[in-house]
């Protein structure tokens, strides 16, 4: 389904023929200046490193062509590889309301105690 309904925004990595990546993300309906990562899996081990780079300058490029300015993104408070990953590939911690271990988290993001770290790159010109 998603293939199919958000190709241009759901890229998949393949190396040697075998899967090591993809994303799910949706341009956002209410701003369509922005577009929310929702899921980004890789292999594990290498040689799929770089696969999360590769992968989020696809939808980059494709948000770069819609007029995009923003990509966005949530993780749990307590993920710190994802952290530094996402701060590396040039993502800002959004502001939240209070910092869980030096991350900005804002309260109840997702729903009642769904505590949340935001993520923001500027995309385009």
């Amino acid at each position: 389904m998603y293939a199919k309904l958000f190709s241009t925004t759901c890229p998949i990595g393949v190396l040697d023929g075998e899967i090591v990546g993809c994303v799910i993300a949706f341009r956002s309906q209410d701003d369509p200046a922005k577009i929310d990562l929702q899921d980004v899996m890789t292999h594990p081990r290498p040689p799929a490193s770089g696969v999360t780079g590769a992968l989020v300058d696809e939808v980059r490029w494709q948000g770069s062509r819609w007029g995009c300015q923003r990509l966005y993104l949530t993780l749990e408070p307590a993920n710190r590889a994802a952290h530094a990953a996402w701060l590396a590939l040039g993502f800002v911690n959004v502001e939240g309301d209070r910092l869980v271990d030096g991350v900005s988290v804002i309260s109840n993001y997702k729903g009642p105690g769904k505590h949340r770290a935001v993520y923001e790159c500027h995309i385009g010109s």
